[in-house]
């Protein structure tokens, strides 16, 4: 099975009418992984704010969830890595059929060893990647019980796209952080590939002892990492096309 992965479409930051565009580009991507049945991998900040309240669900990117939904039913659950901007989930994505993760998810595919993240940090201390204490706070249980105590569904996502809007301009200026802390993590372990997002930055860098890849921002410029017959690799997904379009290794 072949498999694709990509980060930070941050669905909901822009106009209506941008929105929908971007939408509807990544919709017909899920439709294509559904036909040639490619496993996907999100690799977190699908949505630029999320937060479920008991009994309440953001009415956001419905179209693209009841698509994914049906990927996850007829092919294979499609692996969801909360990010930072859609942290706050109460298992409604568990409900459409997502193997859902808050913090990494592993697995093989042809013998080789993947470790998927984020990329904004990891609650075990063994990896030795902290997440800020920022994100530290806002993803905690307290806060969260706190946030929603506070304001109501409606006051509580204005307020949280107006943070995710202010979190999202800042990022994207330390690609160094991730290329190295995925060779040391390369240097010692038995993973072969490290695949984060976060930072918006697409590349792939080849180290003695594996790979780092990061798709970088869909909502940019389409790209996305496609693994197949023992080679990963960054793509730009065409809709008009309807087809995965090779880059040149960045």
């Amino acid at each position: 099975m072949d498999h694709l992965f990509l980060s930070d479409v941050h669905l909901g930051a822009f106009d209506d009418r941008s929105n929908r565009h971007l939408e509807q580009k990544i919709i017909a991507l899920i439709q294509y992984c559904t036909e040639h049945s490619i496993r996907l991998h999100i690799l977190g900040d699908l949505f630029d704010y999320w937060m479920e309240y008991p009994g309440d669900v953001p009415e956001l990117g419905m179209e693209l969830l009841d698509t994914l939904e049906q990927y996850n039913r007829s092919v294979y659950p499609a692996t969801y890595i909360l990010g930072n901007h859609d942290n706050w989930d109460r298992g409604y994505f568990t409900e459409l059929g997502f193997g859902v993760s808050s913090d990494y998810y592993l697995f093989e595919a042809d013998e080789n060893r993947f470790f998927l993240h984020h990329g904004d940090g990891l609650s075990d201390p063994a990896y030795q990647l902290p997440r800020p204490l920022y994100h530290r706070i806002i993803r905690s249980i307290w806060f969260t019980r706190l946030y929603q105590a506070l304001l109501p569904p409606d006051a509580g996502l204005h307020m949280m796209k107006s943070f995710s809007s202010m979190s999202r301009e800042k990022t994207g200026s330390e690609p160094e952080r991730l290329n190295q802390w995925s060779k040391n993590l390369l240097n010692s372990s038995t993973f072969d590939f490290v695949l984060s997002g976060h930072d918006h930055i697409a590349r792939k860098e080849t180290f003695p002892s594996g790979t780092y890849i990061n798709p970088g921002a869909f909502f940019k410029d389409y790209t996305v990492a496609y693994y197949t017959n023992n080679e990963i690799k960054l793509v730009k997904w065409s809709a008009d096309d309807y087809k995965l379009i090779p880059l040149e290794d960045k």
